[in-house]
């Protein structure tokens, strides 16, 4: 079975060594500003409520010098703002690499969100793959945990686009995860900059994984890596900030609430290119 390590005090003991991870100044990060049509977007794991598309752009703001504060030199994508998902950036493309491989999310509403994010990864240098029909991948399924990329198989991602990605991994182990009850895998578990999965248990399959640290809050389990001890964190999972922070990590959190009003997480608003 999965150790399933708890964030309390015993978790102290769990090993953390503190391994070089993506960030720094010479990190570029993409983002999409929200548009006007933002409060239509869709929503199928969240309780629907109105969201304030002028808090949401406050919010946004703050996400983003949070990023430069932490060294990374922000490119803002085209708007797309005929599409109301597309400040949700992560999910139109994985880097992996000097690779940008677009996606094709299987939400069929969500694929006019490519275009943009392509000609953003094309300026930065990357070279482009595509996931083609029948295939189906969002970056947001996609967790790229050191010589691991484990990918969510669920409603957005199939086996089929899974095994196209698997191409472009640079000989990495590829594991697909099973999940469900929440829209995507990294709305399920994330890693830490050590590489250290932290998630819900009952969201994912476990057996497919090493070992699995438990958040206080299920929003703890959302984590973006800034740098080798340094993560971002939604404002709305304080306790596990705390305790990752008493275990030595960096811990900057920012308030999203609107987008998590739409499905969305901290990974979900950026796409970071070391």
């Amino acid at each position: 079975m999965t150790p399933v390590v708890d964030t309390g005090p015993a978790a102290a003991a769990v090993p953390a060594a503190r391994t070089r991870g993506a960030g720094g100044a010479a990190g570029r990060a993409l983002v999409r500003a929200p548009g006007p049509r933002l409060a239509e977007g869709i929503v199928t794991h969240a309780d629907r409520r109105p969201v304030d598309v002028a808090l949401a752009a406050r919010q946004h703001e703050a996400y983003v010098a949070a990023l430069r504060s932490a060294g990374w030199r922000v490119r803002a994508v085209a708007p797309a703002d005929d599409q109301p998902d597309a400040v949700f950036i992560e999910d139109a493309l994985v880097v992996c690499g000097d690779v940008a491989v677009i996606g094709r999310s299987g939400e069929e509403r969500r694929r006019g969100e490519r275009a943009g994010a392509e000609r953003a990864a094309r300026e930065l240098g990357l070279r482009i793959e595509r996931i083609e029909a029948p295939g189906t991948l969002d970056g947001g399924d996609v967790l790229q945990a050191g010589d691991t990329v484990y990918v969510g198989r669920g409603t957005r991602t199939n086996e089929e686009g899974i095994c196209q990605l698997a191409r472009f991994v640079g000989g990495r182990r590829l594991v697909p995860v099973d999940f469900g009850g929440c829209l995507h895998l990294k709305s399920a578990m994330t890693a830490l900059p050590d590489g250290g999965l932290i998630g819900v248990p009952e969201l994912v399959d476990t057996s497919v994984l090493p070992c699995l640290r438990v958040p206080r809050e299920p929003a703890g389990a959302h984590v973006v890596v800034l740098g080798p001890d340094h993560v971002l964190m939604a404002a709305s999972a304080p306790r596990t900030a705390a305790r990752l922070a008493a275990d030595g990590w960096r811990v900057t959190s920012v308030d999203i609430g609107e987008f998590e009003a739409l499905d969305g997480c901290v990974t979900c608003l950026s796409v970071l290119v070391p």
